[in-house]
């Protein structure tokens, strides 16, 4: 059976707050990119868009001719340090792979999301969106704040506002299992 994705539009607000970690999402409406170099120039200059209610996607897209060509996720946990300031001056939800560090978790919790795009899948991504402009662009391609409209971009609620993580849940699981796996093997430790 089929799971309908409940449909978000940016900017969002109190309704993340009812997502379940799992929860398939199509997310519509403007996001913006940004990497290590875009969230230090945040901490350091300000943000450079309302951030209440916004949606940082961690991507370095390739742009060619004013259009997105691929936009797949970066590894969010190397942002680990740098999410806390956004989401105090309103940020709703990153996108991102791999997941976040249980400190990035609790900073979550009651204000806020992190959905998981699969990586690999940079030319789906961009066949969901629209280039509105930049800022930044100094910081060269990869690191620049690029502003996306997304039109139904397929997520999976990663962290919910409730702390519960599909990526923590999928460890303890392999964890376990090996525990157990090992532990029929003779001579294996368990």
């Amino acid at each position: 059976m089929r799971v309908k994705p409940v449909q978000l539009r940016t900017p969002l607000g109190d309704e993340v707050l009812a997502l379940k970690a799992g929860d398939h999402v199509e997310l519509s409406g403007i996001v913006y990119t940004a990497r290590d170099e875009a969230h230090l120039r945040m901490q350091e200059e300000g943000i450079p868009f309302d951030p209440k209610g916004a949606v940082i996607y961690h991507c370095g897209p390739v742009v060619l001719d004013k259009k997105i060509i691929a936009a797949g996720p970066t590894t969010s946990a190397r942002l680990n340090e740098l999410a806390g300031f956004l989401l105090e001056r309103g940020i709703r939800a990153f996108i991102g792979k791999g997941g976040m560090g249980v400190t990035v978790r609790k900073q979550l919790a009651g204000k806020g999301v992190y959905f998981a795009f699969t990586g690999g899948c940079a030319a789906l991504a961009s066949s969901h969106m629209e280039l509105k402009g930049v800022k930044f662009e100094d910081l060269g391609m990869a690191e620049a704040v690029w502003v996306i409209e997304l039109d139904r971009l397929p997520l999976v609620v990663g962290i919910d506002a409730h702390g519960n993580d599909i990526f923590d849940t999928a460890r303890n699981h392999a964890r376990a299992s090996f525990r157990e796996f090992a532990g029929r093997i003779p001579g294996g430790s368990s």
